[in-house]
């Protein structure tokens, strides 16, 4: 009887696959069939016009009726977090562009369940994303044009951005460069008028001086309960950085073109959010109804009497909802092209044509009109369901992405250390500290009623997505 050949333990083969996967990353790109039609001024844009939203615009503005001035601090230490988030994606972006960024980091240093839930937590999170900013859009519409339905502008709106995903991503790009334009030049503007308001050089104003940052209850008037949920908010607004890792890998030069878009994004990030906030409490009492009601903005260029300051701030935010429905319709597709092309989902949305994954655009756009269609019909119990669902995905994901810079460091530090154009600072110290920052701010989460179910739902996705990818990752050994 002849002997047969012993099989392969399934660690020994996992442990195979995963040097195997190595290799192949080992030329970063390589053999992509995607175009690369970004250039590195779309790529700065990008970065720079990605974490400008119309969470910024309105949305701080429960940020500021919840923290007072501390809302000052409170952005400056979520920012501290989302720079050291960036940095760390970053690091890896630029040693190994990949469509997938994020997804594609934790595949390589954790596993591909780890890459499979990871991946299509933010494809989930983008889409529904989509309906929301086609939603606010259509509500700034209809309240131009009284009479329009609804609808009509969703779906005009999603028209014209899918068919401009459709096309040459150098499209995309001109739609996001301008549109960055656009949310950079109103925040200068902003700035520059808020900043001759707080030195008395405007004309028609005198200098508030320090007295709404000291009085109306003092810098931290609901205390430090205020002050952390204040920090919640701004840890939304700051989402949208992934994009351009997501964007650097269909770039002429992947590697260069990420490493400069995220050093310069760095203290224009700080500029953008804290410098704002801060000028918006220095100008007006943060009690003050119209912070909320109007948003910060428009109550501040209210008060310096600049003349249809809500509407001139309706435009504002009508350009940044169509920038988030424009990259969040391309960074679902390349995130869904890149899970299927690595095998975690449906073959049939790898297919590219033209250098563009047409397929995948529109599985994405699709899934973010179901999802308007479902804010419509079950606003109170599908939608409501989506949004908990999506809270805290964010947070996850920049876990996942500090798990795998750490381990991805050691092996590039060893392996291929001229990889390394980008450098985490303090490693492995300040990765640590953005882990820890990241479980502060889900406890934060789980400790606010209003955010507790959030974390719950979330939760559950992360652990159905995890236990599919993982059984996934199982039957792949085995079948080996």
């Amino acid at each position: 009887m002849s002997q047969s050949t012993a099989p392969t333990p399934p660690d020994q083969q996992q442990q195979a696959s995963q040097r195997q996967h190595r290799a192949a990353a080992a030329q970063p790109g390589a053999g992509s069939p995607l175009s690369t039609g970004l250039k590195q001024r779309h790529l700065s844009m990008i970065a720079l016009g990605g974490v400008i939203g119309a969470g910024l615009f309105v949305g701080s503005g429960a940020g500021v009726a919840a923290a007072g001035p501390s809302i000052v601090l409170a952005y400056a230490v979520s920012g501290v977090l989302v720079m050291f988030v960036m940095r760390m994606l970053g690091e890896m972006s630029a040693a190994n562009p990949a469509s997938g960024s994020f997804s594609v980091h934790a595949e390589r240093a954790i596993g591909p369940w780890a890459g499979f839930t990871a991946g299509w937590m933010f494809w989930t999170l983008l889409c529904v994303g989509v309906a929301i900013e086609a939603i606010g859009a259509a509500h700034i519409m209809t309240g131009w044009f009284p009479g329009t339905p609804s609808w009509a502008w969703v779906l005009a709106f999603m028209a014209l951005f899918c068919a401009s995903n459709l096309g040459a991503v150098s499209r995309f790009g001109e739609f996001e460069f301008w549109f960055a334009a656009l949310k950079i030049g109103a925040i200068g503007l902003f700035l520059g008028l808020g900043v001759l308001a707080v030195a008395g050089l405007l004309p028609g104003t005198s200098s508030p001086g320090a007295a709404h940052l000291v009085h109306d209850g003092g810098f931290l008037p609901n205390g430090v309960d205020g002050l952390l949920v204040g920090v919640l908010a701004s840890v939304v607004a700051y989402g949208g950085l992934e994009t351009v890792t997501i964007a650097a890998a269909e770039s002429a030069d992947p590697a260069r073109g990420v490493a400069r878009a995220v050093k310069t994004a760095m203290w224009r990030i700080a500029v953008v959010y804290v410098g704002s906030m801060l000028v918006v409490v220095t100008l007006l009492p943060w009690n003050d109804p119209a912070v909320t009601e109007r948003g910060p903005y428009a109550a501040a260029l209210d008060h310096l009497g600049i003349p249809a300051a809500g509407q001139v701030m309706n435009a504002v935010v009508l350009i940044a909802l169509l920038s988030a429905m424009n990259a969040n319709i391309y960074g679902s597709s390349r995130m869904a092209h890149s899970l299927v092309t690595r095998g975690q989902g449906p073959r049939a949305l790898a297919a590219v044509s033209g250098g563009v994954p047409r397929r995948a655009v529109l599985a994405s756009s699709g899934f973010g009109f179901v999802t308007v269609l479902l804010s419509y019909r079950y606003p109170d119990t599908l939608f409501a369901w989506l949004l908990n669902m999506v809270g805290g995905v964010i947070l996850v994901v920049w876990g996942f992405t500090a798990v795998s810079q750490f381990v991805l460091r050691r092996r590039l530090e060893r392996e291929a250390p001229h990889r390394l154009v980008v450098r985490m600072w303090g490693f492995p110290y300040l990765t640590w500290v953005a882990l820890a920052g990241v479980a502060g701010v889900l406890a934060l989460m789980a400790r606010d009623p209003d955010t507790r179910v959030q974390v719950l739902f979330t939760g559950g996705l992360t652990v159905f997505l995890a236990g599919t990818g993982y059984l996934m990752q199982r039957r792949r050994v085995a079948a080996a």
